[in-house]
């Protein structure tokens, strides 16, 4: 194969060719020009104002049914030619797990930055990157203290700081979604929440979640807070199986403050997750699947919360007993999707043409609106516009 040196050293050769004959050339003399009618002159392609982002986003939507619907799938990934085959598969974005080979943030001409240009479209790549214990790769994109600990010994210019050291180390290796900051507040004595989270004050928690957002937002990397409607009174860690939180009420006036300070302070996407919220909906169907948490979170109506135009991320359905004791994966996708998911997340990263198929069915029995995955797929493709993708 022909070394990136070698075509580079032949390339200027060329060039240094080509100038050495053309210093040889002697100069012809100027002739004198005929009066002749000033043309128009046309604008340039460079000159011609950029298209609306809206407009490049709808030209970006397959118009295909199974083609919409695998860009609305951000899965699990776990080495270079696994992404490329489920992006070759048309998913909108891939997960990188924390027991992916780190070679695909690294490795030369087989990393993120290689499949961007195979590949040829814009697509998400995210990780959980917290800081604290929950920072994947951390050998890699390098190592930072837990939330908990940033509020501690910060302010909030000193997190947005932080956040945007983590931010261009994404960046710099292809990562363009950061599931990040948590905004549950810490007032159960979880262990999965923890130093996770900034604060077990509301408005504490709020204002050192947006100061890191806007770190990674100004090193191009979205942030995505983490997990409506709150995790932090809930009454046991999702990973481990259905957890409730207190009533809707509750949960208004503690979990949701830091997602409303945090949104109107720093827009950004969100992720939903899954406890189950009496009084919300049913009451008894954990929120990734439930309208009504979608509906609250989209229409902002809850104190001092505002419609919300970012994505909306489903918190993993693969590895986490609080939905795969309930509904099997396809199920748990194509539900996500009709409740008013943007992108349905599963670490685990099998069954994606079941996941397909799953939705197809729901789209052509009426259960899923075609109208939602039109407006979803939509979203996808212009936050990626804004994203500069």
């Amino acid at each position: 194969m022909v070394s990136r040196r070698a075509v580079l050293a032949a390339a200027a050769t060329s060039v240094a060719a080509g100038l050495a004959a053309c210093a040889r050339e002697q100069t012809p003399p100027t002739p004198t020009p005929n009066p002749q009618p000033t043309p128009t002159p046309v604008p340039s392609a460079a000159a011609r104002p950029p298209l609306p982002p809206e407009t490049v986003a709808a030209s970006r939507v397959p118009q295909d049914l199974r083609g919409k619907i695998a860009s609305l799938l951000h899965v699990g990934v776990v080495n270079f030619d696994d992404a490329l085959a489920k992006l070759n598969a048309g998913v909108g974005g891939i997960f990188i797990t924390s027991w992916a080979d780190p070679a695909i943030l690294t490795e030369p001409w087989r990393n993120i930055h290689d499949l961007r240009a195979i590949t040829g479209r814009a697509f998400g790549v995210s990780i959980d990157f917290e800081g604290g214990r929950v920072q994947r790769h951390a050998q890699v994109l390098g190592s930072y203290p837990s939330p908990r600990e940033m509020a501690r010994t910060m302010d909030p210019a000193g997190v947005t700081a932080t956040a945007l050291a983590i931010g261009q180390s994404l960046r710099a290796h292809g990562i363009n979604v950061n599931f990040a900051p948590v905004l549950d507040i810490d007032s159960a004595g979880l262990e999965v929440v923890g130093d996770r989270a900034f604060s077990a004050d509301p408005t504490q928690a709020g204002v050192y979640g947006a100061a890191f957002a806007r770190g990674l937002r100004d090193a191009g990397v979205a942030p995505v807070y983490k997990h409506f409607p709150g995790h932090g009174q809930a009454s046991g860690d999702t990973h481990l199986g259905a957890a409730v939180t207190p009533p809707l009420d509750n949960v208004i006036t503690h979990d949701l403050p830091p997602f409303a300070r945090a949104l109107a302070e720093t827009p950004a996407a969100v992720m939903m997750g899954h406890m189950i919220v009496p009084g919300l909906g049913d009451g008894q169907t954990p929120s990734t699947l439930n309208p009504a948490a979608y509906d609250l979170l989209r229409t902002g109506s809850y104190p001092g919360g505002a419609s919300l135009t970012g994505l909306i991320y489903t918190d993993d359905l693969s590895g986490m007993k609080a939905i795969t004791d309930r509904i099997s994966l396809p199920g748990a996708v194509a539900a996500a999707l009709s409740a008013g998911a943007d992108q349905a997340l599963w670490s685990s990263g099998v069954g994606l043409v079941e996941a397909i198929d799953a939705v197809e069915l729901a789209v052509r029995e009426g259960r899923l609106p075609v109208e939602r995955l039109d407006a979803a797929a939509f979203n996808v493709q212009l936050q990626l516009v804004y994203a500069g993708y």
